[in-house]
């Protein structure tokens, strides 16, 4: 991923904002979400506009267009494939399709909304309710809404961090804000290994029952 970084951080000012767009819009329609979070250029947008090679303003569109087209994309992908998803997605892990039809199932349309915050979700959730038969109208209401705060939260947030940090550089010098940065990235690190160790835990449990 740290490649990834370096490869969009390294990219003119208009081919970043493209790629604002493309990656959240092929997340869902191509399930490169799987793979590769389209946040990832959202953040470095961000920062970039904190820095003022790009407008902040420009950003949000962007990754909010990328992130309900591509969804948009993924719905029809589902509702053509229909019955024929399990088949036809079969490159995917078992555990991760079966992990995004059971939050479909319990959350319904309101999934299309929530998912969107997990990577791996983000990229399934659309496809599977389109080939669940969810009405469009459902679905539309929660992509958009759901697309529009992600992009402009994540954007805001690759901002805030960039601002942060140079906040910290000039507080603390270079070296302190990096160890601050080292910190806050290792306690990131080991609470989502907690959670998905949790998760595993949780999945013999439910499996027995």
């Amino acid at each position: 991923m740290a490649g990834l970084t370096g490869a969009l951080a390294a990219l003119p000012a208009g081919l970043l904002l493209l790629a604002v767009f493309l990656l959240p819009a092929l997340e869902a329609s191509t399930l490169l979400g799987v793979v590769v979070p389209g946040e990832t250029a959202v953040l470095v947008g961000g920062v970039f506009a904190h820095q003022g090679t790009l407008s902040l303003a420009a950003v949000m569109i962007a990754a909010v267009l990328g992130a309900v087209v591509g969804d948009t994309v993924g719905y029809a992908v589902g509702a053509r494939i229909g019955p024929k998803l399990g088949t036809r997605m079969s490159g995917l892990r078992a555990e991760q399709l079966q992990r995004a039809r059971g939050f479909v199932r319990r959350h319904g349309a309101p999934a299309v909304l929530l998912g969107r915050w997990v990577p791996v979700l983000r990229a399934l959730v659309p496809i599977i309710t389109g080939g669940s038969g969810l009405p469009y109208r459902s679905f539309a209401a929660y992509n958009v809404t759901g697309g529009a705060v992600w992009g402009v939260a994540v954007a805001g947030l690759g901002y805030l961090a960039a601002a942060a940090f140079g906040t910290a550089t000039q507080v603390l010098g270079l070296a302190g804000a990096a160890v601050v940065v080292a910190f806050v990235l290792s306690a990131i690190g080991v609470v989502l290994v907690r959670r998905r160790r949790r998760g595993d835990d949780r999945r013999p449990e439910q499996s027995g029952r």
